[in-house]
């Protein structure tokens, strides 16, 4: 006698009411995520020269030294243009503007600018100077645009000793 097992042809039911519950939860999480979290950037060129190439003697290198007493802007070649001391616990940013606003007016094929940055100085103050330094804001035919003065920014460290030149001839005794 013979037997015929029949299989039974049973589909099993697919429950996918748990993962479409989680995808609905975590579609819109994941979407107002990437809104808090841009990155920005800036980026440095480094201006330099080839190794063949010697600089020009009457060339002007313009030098922005940042550090907690003040700002000073060089020229590292012929000396101190400006300085800059603090006002309050607070960088004078405002009159760097203008003096490099000036500055670019004397030498407008100038790009490039050394930020000398000291030790004590937050990433944030960093951050400012080098806005600062790169553009300044600018009113053409109604609109607000960013007015170019040195975009090719160097970074520099500043001895940890470095004072305002105003203050360390105070301090020597200097013009007294």
């Amino acid at each position: 006698m013979r037997r015929r097992h029949r299989r039974l042809s049973v589909s099993p039911e697919l429950d996918i009411t748990a993962f479409l519950n989680l995808m609905i939860v975590l579609v819109p999480v994941l979407l107002l995520g990437m809104v808090f979290s841009q990155v920005r950037m800036i980026e440095l060129n480094f201006p330099g020269m080839d190794a063949r190439e010697a600089p020009a003697p009457e060339e002007f290198r313009l030098v922005v030294t940042l550090i907690p007493e003040g700002i000073e802007i060089a020229d590292s070649d012929r000396g101190l243009i400006r300085v800059l001391p603090t006002e309050e616990a607070a960088q004078d940013f405002e009159g760097l503007r203008q003096v490099l606003r000036q500055i670019k007016n004397r030498v407008p094929e100038k790009t490039d600018v050394v930020l000398e940055v000291g030790p004590d100085i937050d990433y944030q103050t960093l951050i400012t100077a080098m806005d600062t330094v790169r553009s300044y804001p600018a009113v053409v035919a109604a609109s607000l645009v960013e007015g170019e003065l040195f975009p090719d920014v160097s970074l520099m460290d500043a001895p940890a000793d470095r004072k305002l030149a105003a203050n360390a001839r105070l301090e020597s005794g200097e013009g007294v």
